[in-house]
C-alpha cells in the first residue's frame, strides 16, 4: 500500500492512498493501525514529507557510471554520511538554492524507510526492518563537495533531502535488486534514467553495513545513490524524481531568502 503524511485544516496525520483518495488511518505506520474509513480527496490535502526521520544515512558513489562521470573510482566499502533533519521536505516544498554555492545539482534516488528500531541486521533480516520506499532528490552543491573535505554543508543544508510523494509498502529487495527505473526530468526534460538493479550494493548489504555502526529508528531513511546523469539547478527550475512502481517526487528550485 502507499501510505502518506498529509496536513489539511491545521491537523497532520497519515493516510492511505487509493486512487485519488487518502484513506484516513488511526494511529501511524510504525505499528498495526486501522482505517478509519473517512476518505478525503488528495487534491483536498497538503502532502507532508512521508516520515520525519531522525536521521538520513546516504549512500554516495553506489552506480558505477555515476561514480565515473565524477572521476571517482567505485570504492571498496561503502561511502556513507548523514543529511539532518532539517534538510527533508516534502513534495511541491521549494528548494531554497544556498547562498554559499555556484553549482547545486540533482540526485534521484531509491530511498529505503526503517520500519522498526534495528541494529546489526544480518543479511536474510534485512527485508524485515523496512517499511517501504520512496523517492529523493540528494540535492548536493557540487562545488562545495569538491572544495571541502567534508560533506556537511555540500549536502546537508536546508531543503537539500527532498523526499515523497508517500512509502510503498509493497516493494522489497527483490524487486529492487530486479531493477525499479529511476527517471530525473529538469522543467519536462529527462536528465537521469537508470535502474535500481544498477547499484554496486543492494539493499539489503546496505542495511547490514550501516547497522554494524548505528541503530536505525522507526521513520530513518537510507539514501541509496543515484544513476549517471546528475547535472545543474538554477533557480525557477522544476525538478521530478520519478520511480517505476512509486510515484513521482516534484519541487521547484528558489532563491534563498
Amino acid at each position: 500500500m502507499r501510505i502518506a503524511r498529509f496536513s489539511i485544516d491545521g491537523n497532520v496525520g497519515f493516510g492511505v492512498v487509493e486512487g485519488d483518495e487518502l484513506d484516513v488511518i488511526k494511529g501511524h505506520p510504525f505499528a498495526e493501525f486501522e482505517r478509519s474509513g473517512q476518505k478525503v480527496p488528495l487534491d483536498k490535502v497538503r502532502l507532508l514529507p512521508p516520515v520525519l526521520p531522525n536521521k538520513v544515512v546516504a549512500i554516495g558513489r553506489n552506480y558505477a557510471e555515476h561514480a565515473a562521470e565524477l572521476g571517482n573510482a567505485v570504492p571498496d566499502v561503502p561511502v556513507t554520511f548523514f543529511k539532518p533533519s532539517t534538510s527533508v521536505i516534502g513534495p511541491g516544498d521549494p528548494i531554497a538554492y544556498p547562498s554559499f554555492s555556484q553549482e547545486v545539482h540533482h540526485e534521484a534516488e531509491l530511498a529505503v524507510v526503517i520500519g522498526r528500531m534495528c541494529r546489526e541486521v544480518p543479511r536474510e533480516r534485512a527485508k524485515d526492518v523496512i517499511l517501504g520506499y520512496t523517492c529523493a532528490n540528494d540535492v548536493t552543491a557540487r562545488d562545495v563537495q569538491q572544495r571541502e573535505k567534508q560533506w556537511a554543508r555540500a549536502k546537508g543544508f536546508d531543503s537539500s533531502c527532498p523526499l515523497g510523494p508517500w512509502v510503498e509498502t509493497g516493494l522489497d529487495p527483490a524487486d529492487i535488486a530486479a531493477g525499479l527505473a529511476i527517471q530525473c526530468t529538469v522543467n519536462g526534460e529527462q536528465r537521469q534514467l537508470g535502474r535500481t538493479s544498477d547499484m554496486v550494493r543492494p539493499v539489503e548489504d546496505l542495511i547490514v553495513h550501516i547497522t554494524e555502526a548505528m541503530t536505525l529508528l522507526p521513520g530513518d531513511v537510507i539514501l541509496t545513490g543515484t544513476p549517471a546523469g546528475v547535472g545543474p539547478l538554477n533557480v525557477g527550475d522544476e525538478v521530478a524524481v520519478t520511480i517505476e512502481g512509486i510515484g513521482t517526487l516534484t519541487n521547484k528550485v528558489i532563491k534563498r531568502g
